[in-house]
Parts: C-alpha cells; sequence; structure tokens
C-alpha cells in the first residue's frame, strides 16, 4: 500500500475521492423530506431509533451546505452542537462527510464509527463496527461500502478498501482486502467463506 492509496484506487473508482463536505451530498433525486421520511421507514418507524437520528443529523448537515452563507452559519452551528450530542448519546459517529445513500439501516446501535468514504444504498450496520483509516499516514485511505451490504456486529473495516455489493460481513471480522460483490467473509484476517450470489 502506498502512502495515497486511495488515489490510486479513485482513478478507476470516484468512490475513493475524499468527502470535503463542500457541497450537499445527499443522495440525489429526493428531497431533504423525503429522505428523512424513507430513513424513518427504514428505522421500522421508530422515532426512538438511535440509528434514525444519527443519520437526520448527518442528512442536516449534508443539507445544509445547499444554503447561502449567511444561512448556513446558524445552521452549522445546530449541527455541530447536534453532532456532538447524538454520536455521545447514541455510541453513533457519522460525520457529514461521509457519502451515504439510501434506505441504511443503523442497527443495534452503539460503538459505531462510521468513517468511510461511502456508504452505499440499502446496506445495513450492526453495533460495534468500526470504519476508518488503516495508518495515521494515510488519513483519506478510507472504505468504500457498495449497495446492500449486511455489516455484523463488531466488524473493523480500515483502509481504501472496496466491499462488493451483495456482500455479507461475518461478526467480529477484520476486513483489510476488497471483499468481491456476493461474498460472505469471515474472521480474522477476514476470508471468504461462502457466497450470496455468483460472481458475473
Amino acid at each position: 500500500m502506498t502512502r495515497e492509496n486511495w488515489k490510486i484506487r479513485a482513478a478507476d473508482d470516484v468512490r475513493f475521492v475524499p468527502g470535503r463536505g463542500h457541497p450537499n451530498a445527499n443522495p440525489e433525486g429526493i428531497g431533504m423530506a423525503a429522505l428523512i421520511a424513507e430513513d424513518y421507514r427504514s428505522h421500522d418507524r421508530d422515532w426512538f431509533s438511535e440509528g434514525f437520528w444519527a443519520l437526520f443529523w448527518h442528512r442536516f448537515g449534508n443539507w445544509r451546505m445547499g444554503l447561502p452563507k449567511l444561512l448556513r452559519a446558524p445552521m452549522t452551528l445546530l449541527y455541530r452542537i447536534m453532532f456532538r450530542w447524538v454520536s455521545r448519546s447514541t455510541g453513533i459517529y457519522l460525520p457529514y462527510t461521509v457519502r451515504v445513500g439510501r434506505r441504511v439501516r443503523l442497527e443495534h446501535f452503539g460503538g459505531m464509527i462510521l468513517v468511510a468514504q461511502w456508504i452505499g444504498d440499502d446496506v445495513t450496520i450492526r453495533q460495534n463496527t468500526t470504519f476508518g483509516i488503516a495508518r495515521r499516514d494515510a488519513l483519506d485511505d478510507r472504505p468504500v461500502i457498495g449497495d446492500r451490504v449486511e455489516v455484523g456486529a463488531g466488524v473493523v473495516i480500515l483502509g481504501a478498501v472496496c466491499i462488493g455489493e451483495d456482500a455479507i460481513i461475518g461478526a467480529n471480522s477484520v476486513v483489510r482486502r476488497d471483499v468481491a460483490p456476493g461474498a460472505i467473509v469471515g474472521g480474522v484476517p477476514a476470508q471468504e467463506i461462502g457466497r450470496t450470489r455468483q460472481p458475473k
């Protein structure tokens, strides 16, 4: 691995380009109210779901970036206060710079450090999960989580790795290499132990 592995990966997959938080990076093609309603349904219509509230403030953090600067300033203060409160009260750390798709479910809250480059649509993430860097000299080498991925409890995914669509990451796995679409992986380090579908 190089010091800036994301640059190599981004040449083939733009999802590895770091999100800097300058534009509104909420999913395109859906308004803020509809997106929040969709997140609410994804969390079993439970107003008290910690995952729903973590996503709500994540969406809000992105939405405010589309406002004129004068309106954005008070919304930024509100976002920063609520981001800290939600991350400490729910145990879910999800900065607005992480690009998050639609119908993501943060299940069984607590111990979630979700600093990925990209989290796709229809992803389920369970408690005690860490997405992030593998080394302090590669601060932008962060994972990309594809669509329809199931992440088990206690999973650690580190570095500029890609988790392919429809993959299942077994509980307590440590992932430092790409996971193929449709693979079921488990262990430390994670190894393929089955398939959800055959590769194309």
